[in-house]
């Protein structure tokens, strides 16, 4: 058959379809474009806020009604948390969040037979990690490797945990193991992902935690750089950055979730933290490491936020200096505590406040990125756009030199200048 993938969402979801796709081809069949001709149409749905579900929703209809003679197969957090909602969209195959080479099989089976298929168990009975070939099918540069799944947190906001289960890891072992083959593949970075990376190994009872996880992959393989995904702020510790800044191939890019500035705020979040926590990982990591990026990610506008609390979230992001931040308007996700919150916040008091915390978060970039005008730094090259080849420092700032030939090479380049988020160079 000719498969066609559409995915929404986070880097897992990514992950998961690449995995998906390494296994569709193993077993005869064929990718191709979502917009063309397929046989199959694999729809990996968000569910992280209501506009991806319906974003979602689109995906599923324009397939089905461009397609009708093909298997339309969804799968992803959106069934997981909406099952009622499939019955009117004209799938072939619901799946959800769990068994994805099992999903394989069932979308042969449902093209074979042409009766609909609904898969779906209960996310929260899920005790083992589902082991999914890492990487991808083409010579990409970096990979993703899903060390962790499932959430326990339950922020107010946060459909997640409903959708993907309890914490399941992928075992330190097999992770070494993957680790390895990415490197023995070609790829020059690793990033490790999953829903809560922070809670890598409390299922496993070994003792283990994310930061023997690093410095073992990092150790399996010294060739490619390692790169984290999202941390929980608390994960950032004495010994976590004693020990993870020794390991040369890390890299120093630190994305801390954050959500917002304002203790009251946070604490009607549901968050585990405080402001003072937080701040306190930020002057570890720029202890221990030299100029990291410190990343996050902001909620405005949730529901009962006043102007005063704004303006505390506003003060405290300034104090944390952030290299790089996304900012997000409140949206009100059906099925969370925070959607039954009182004092929910016009869309245009949420949109005002985005706007003015993305202003002060362009700020920080730019007094970032100015920091390393004139210095030579190492930059792992991805593509060539537009005469110009581009890539990534460690820590993951833009490049862009003049040069031929630079796909997948690491060189180095003293920077020039700045513009629109991203450094200009010349190779060195």
């Amino acid at each position: 058959m000719k498969i066609a993938f559409y995915t929404l969402g986070c880097k897992v979801n990514q992950y998961e379809t690449q995995a998906l796709e390494q296994e569709f081809v193993r077993r005869g069949h064929v990718l191709t474009d979502f917009d063309g001709p397929a046989d199959a149409y694999i729809i990996n749905t968000c569910s992280v806020t209501a506009v991806s579900d319906k974003k979602s929703r689109q995906i599923i209809r324009r397939a089905r009604k461009e397609n009708p003679d093909a298997v339309v197969a969804v799968c992803g957090c959106y069934p997981q948390t909406h099952p009622g909602d499939m019955k009117n969209l004209g799938a072939d195959l619901v799946g959800g969040t769990g068994e994805r080479l099992a999903f394989v099989e069932l979308t042969e089976r449902a093209a074979a037979q042409h009766k609909p298929i609904t898969a779906l168990d209960d996310a929260f009975a899920r005790t083992e990690f589902e082991v999914l070939p890492a990487g991808g099918l083409e010579g990409r540069t970096r990979a993703m490797l899903k060390v962790e799944d499932g959430c326990v947190n339950f922020c107010s906001y946060c459909i997640i945990p409903y959708a993907r289960g309890r914490i399941r890891s992928l075992p330190l072992e097999t992770a070494r193991q993957q680790a390895a083959r990415l490197q023995e593949q070609g790829y020059r970075e690793i990033v490790l992902t999953g829903i809560e990376i922070s809670s890598w190994g409390r299922d496993l009872k070994s003792g283990e935690e994310l930061t023997d996880l690093v410095e073992a992959i990092c150790a399996a393989a010294p060739g490619c750089r390692i790169r984290l995904g999202s941390l929980e702020p608390r994960t950032i510790t004495e010994d976590f950055c004693t020990r993870l800044s020794r390991l040369d191939n890390l890299c120093p890019h630190f994305h801390l979730s954050m959500q917002s500035g304002c203790d009251s705020v946070l604490e009607r979040m549901n968050r585990k933290y405080d402001t003072a926590r937080y701040l306190q990982s930020v002057r570890l990591l720029r202890k221990y490491f030299d100029d990291p990026a410190v990343t996050t990610d902001l909620i405005v506008g949730f529901p009962g936020e006043t102007e005063e609390e704004f303006a505390q979230t506003l003060d405290f992001i300034r104090t944390c200096a952030f290299s790089a931040m996304h900012v997000f308007p409140y949206s009100k996700r059906p099925g969370t505590p925070a959607a039954k919150m009182p004092d929910q916040l016009p869309n245009a008091v949420k949109a005002q406040r985005a706007n003015r915390a993305a202003q002060a978060a362009r700020e920080m970039e730019q007094s970032y990125l100015d920091r390393f005008v004139g210095r030579t730094v190492p930059v792992l090259f991805e593509e060539e756009r537009e005469g110009r080849w581009w890539g990534h420092t460690p820590n993951y700032i833009p490049v862009s030199v003049e040069g031929s030939d630079l796909h997948n090479r690491v060189a180095d380049v003293r920077l020039t200048a700045t513009e629109n988020g991203a450094a200009r160079g010349e190779l060195v």
